[in-house]
């Protein structure tokens, strides 16, 4: 049987993009989450503060799995990129709380982010149970 590619481009409660990507792709029962920024989806204001974006990003994964079938305990891998290093043990302690039953696999990579205001882009790689 062939594997169909499925392109989600709008998930209600995250950030619609703005540029030519879609939020995620799935092929059979995994999701490939593009980079999600610290944007209210609401009001496209950027928190100012370094947790606050860390959160809203982290969030705003969660409702999109949670639309997708499925939960931040089947992410199988995290690319997080900083914009500054000296975020990364504030990011560490906001990860924590949102992993209760281990952590996915993770890379850090300090970066110049799209936007100046951006802190912090978290993208994912998940399963996505039957």
């Amino acid at each position: 049987m062939k594997e169909s590619i499925t392109k989600i481009s709008k998930v209600d409660g995250v950030p619609i993009p703005r540029a030519s990507y879609s939020v995620y792709s799935r092929v059979g029962n995994h999701l490939f989450l593009a980079g999600q920024v610290a944007m209210n989806p609401d009001t496209g204001e950027i928190p100012k503060s370094f947790a606050d974006q860390c959160r809203l990003v982290l969030d705003n994964i969660k409702i999109t799995l949670e639309s997708a079938g499925t939960s931040m305990e089947n992410i199988l891998k995290t690319t997080v990129f900083l914009k500054d290093r000296a975020y990364h043990s504030e990011l560490d302690e906001i990860y924590k709380g949102y992993f209760q039953n281990g952590f996915p696999a993770r890379s850090t990579i300090v970066a110049k982010l799209m936007h100046e205001d951006f802190l912090v882009e978290i993208e994912a790689i998940v399963w996505v149970p039957d």
